[in-house]
């Protein structure tokens, strides 16, 4: 009986050992297969794929104190070059710091690489759009989004829209002993282009519309696990809210299609009698993401301005300068700003594409691989993969902008044409943002009314950094704003 029990005891400890081993090397060549992707043709650009599912998604979220490019991307071109692998929430991915391969990627949109957010749309179509309907969607787009927010719309309405706006925010702060600048900026912006969008008013709501916006933006940065009481859960029920809200909207368009109020939404009511991928989903999640693109990345952009020309008065002065310029020759010095006064603008347009270039609001842009792509030196990006270009790394580089970390408008009076590929504040390629103009024109008027009728003191906070997406610190930016005028009198 005891010779049994040592026998089948050995047994099961063999068993054990076994499975263990068993374990062991089926981890080590899952580990292994991991680290080592399969590539057809060639070899895949150097770098590291991480921890097996979660990849270096860690690393990739660890914050980045400064206005440079993270900290993530900044030290893996040290160690691997401009172009390298990595694995971000599970996803095989090349980071491409390097302007001449970006730009070549940007133009090969439609043959090697496909925008990466149309597989967003691809279950509220249906189906994976074919390249000929992606290339016909997109082109409706930018249509219909130049319709409301392009140049000719600027010169008609909507830079006067933006003055009037301005004048009644900035007057709002200027009563107020401290302004958190980022959610102010945010919430008028969208309440501009949401009463361009769907004529909403936020002040005619009991829903806070504009934070659920920012509230989503802040848990798409965070990392993906949608497990109630994470960021990423908060941001999907946030979006699900705002979604509803614009289907209540919606749906009383469509009831009512004889009311007409000439914003966007007009026009694509409309159009869904004619084009058939005009469907309910699809309009909800095309404004979605007009107002995310709009008054989120604005709003982080004018914060970097004016953080930046709070450190810096002789820009300040000089834009002081120009712009009061302006109001001397008028007639009418308190009559609006004109096209052909803002297109007569010669250094505040260097301004802009400083604070463009410096704030890098997108921490990446995304393109998914349809067909394998050679590179040089024998490296291959395998179908199926995903590019993303990082804005920041290319227009903080110091081969292409000295000093990067400096604010100096007066440098783009020699860089011109010399740094376009390693300027996309837009995106690149065929599908440069629509909302282009729209967005210097804004930060433009913002700019003169602000230079023109009052000045501002930085209180507190405002140290922008990276996460990986652009922020401002848990208090954000607090800044006093003060009239001219109360400034003159006091005098």
């Amino acid at each position: 009986m005891m010779l049994k029990m040592i026998m089948d005891m050995d047994i099961w400890d063999s068993v054990v050992l076994f499975l263990v081993a068993l374990a062991v090397i089926s981890f080590t060549h899952f580990w292994y297969r991991w680290s080592h992707p399969k590539c057809n043709g060639g070899k895949l650009p150097p770098g590291s794929m991480g921890f097996p599912l979660i990849g270096e998604s860690l690393q990739f979220f660890i914050p980045t104190r400064s206005l440079d490019m993270p900290h993530f991307v900044k030290k893996r071109i040290a160690k691997y070059g401009k172009v390298f692998r990595t694995s971000l929430a599970g996803r095989p991915i090349i980071v491409s710091s390097d302007p001449e391969f970006s730009y070549y990627i940007f133009q090969q949109e439609g043959k090697l690489v496909n925008l990466w957010y149309m597989d967003s749309f691809s279950s509220i179509l249906g189906e994976a759009p074919s390249a000929t309907a992606t290339a016909y969607i997109h082109k409706y787009i930018r249509n219909v989004v130049l319709n409301h927010f392009g140049t000719e719309t600027l010169k008609e309405t909507l830079m006067s829209k933006m003055e009037v706006m301005a004048n009644q925010s900035l007057a709002t702060w200027s009563t107020q002993p401290s302004v958190e600048l980022k959610q102010s900026l945010a919430s008028m912006i969208f309440d501009l282009t949401s009463k361009q969008l769907f004529n909403y008013e936020s002040s005619k709501s009991s829903a806070n519309m504009s934070q659920m916006f920012t509230d989503f933006l802040q848990g798409l940065m965070s990392f993906p696990i949608n497990i109630p009481g994470t960021a990423y859960h908060k941001c999907l029920k946030n979006q699900q809210t705002a979604l509803n809200l614009m289907r209540g909207i919606l749906h009383e368009r469509l009831k009512s299609p004889e009311k007409r109020y000439g914003d966007f939404l007009d026009q694509i009511v409309e159009d869904m009698k004619t084009e058939e991928f005009l469907k309910e989903d699809f309009v909800l999640f095309f404004m979605f993401g007009l107002l995310l693109a709009s008054f989120e990345t604005i709003s982080a952009t004018l914060t970097v301005g004016m953080t930046l020309l709070s450190e810096h008065p002789e820009v300040v002065k000089q834009l002081k300068e120009e712009h009061e310029e302006l109001l001397r020759n008028r007639e009418k010095a308190d009559s609006q700003l004109t096209w052909q006064e803002f297109k007569s603008l010669t250094f505040t347009p260097l301004v802009v594409s400083e604070i463009l270039r410096m704030s890098s609001v997108a921490p990446g842009i995304l393109r998914k691989v349809v067909k394998d792509i050679h590179m040089n030196a024998g490296y291959v990006i395998p179908e199926g993969w995903t590019i993303m270009v990082v804005p920041s790394a290319l227009q903080m580089n110091p081969e292409k902008y000295k000093d990067p970390l400096d604010f100096n408008p007066w440098r783009w009076n020699d860089l011109g044409s010399n740094v376009a590929k390693s300027f996309i504040p837009f995106g690149g390629g065929s599908r440069n943002c629509a909302g282009a103009e729209f967005s210097k024109v804004l930060i433009s008027v913002f700019l003169h009314v602000m230079v023109t009728k009052y000045s501002w003191k930085k209180l507190k906070g405002g140290k922008p950094g990276r996460t990986p997406a652009l922020s401002f610190g848990t208090g954000g930016l607090h800044v006093k704003i003060t009239r001219k005028s109360e400034i003159n009198a006091a005098i």
